[in-house]
């Protein structure tokens, strides 16, 4: 396996988490997504909401959409959880087809990253793209854990890769469309 066939496995591994998190989230009692909770983000809500607009951010970079911090900056958070489920499940199928459409050259290829007042930073997609499913696979846990304290129970996330795991995601896969 190659590292681009890996970053395009974790594309695909994004959305399949993604989708699994949000069916849980959206099984939450009325009240429970935005209640506040102990985490780096105060409630599920606002999480969520902070790995797409980080997600938007980087994607911004990548594909040089020239919004830079402003992606971030002007990111307007989703009140409900179905509607930032949409919109999260969009950007997903979007990263996939970044990510299907990337070569091997690509990877070390730089692109300009807006920090701000620490300026424009080169950096390499292939380490965008690494950095970017630790971020999301960071966050996501947060709410794993978070979900703890609710109604619903935390769904698993770590089923994807394995061949031994593909009977415990299988049907998913498939209504996703994803290959297993």
């Amino acid at each position: 396996m190659t590292l681009l066939d890996h970053l395009r496995r974790m594309a695909r591994n994004n959305l399949w988490s993604n989708d699994r998190l949000y069916r849980a989230v959206l099984a939450l009692k009325p009240g429970e997504f935005e209640a506040g909770r102990t985490s780096f983000f105060p409630s599920i809500s606002e999480t969520l909401n902070h790995i797409l607009a980080v997600d938007l951010l980087y994607l911004d970079f990548l594909t040089d959409g020239g919004r830079g911090a402003a992606a971030y900056d002007d990111y307007l958070p989703f009140d409900d959880a179905a509607t930032l489920a949409t919109a999260q499940a969009d950007f997903d199928r979007r990263l996939i087809a970044f990510c299907d459409h990337l070569s091997e050259a690509d990877l070390d290829r730089r692109v300009i990253t807006d920090r701000r007042e620490d300026g424009m930073v080169p950096e390499c997609i292939g380490d965008i793209l690494a950095h970017l499913f630790l971020h999301d696979i960071h966050h996501r846990g947060q709410v794993h854990a978070m979900l703890s304290g609710t109604s619903v129970p935390p769904p698993q996330l770590d089923e994807f890769l394995l061949d031994y795991d593909l009977k415990l995601r299988k049907d998913e896969v498939e209504r996703l469309g994803l290959q297993p």
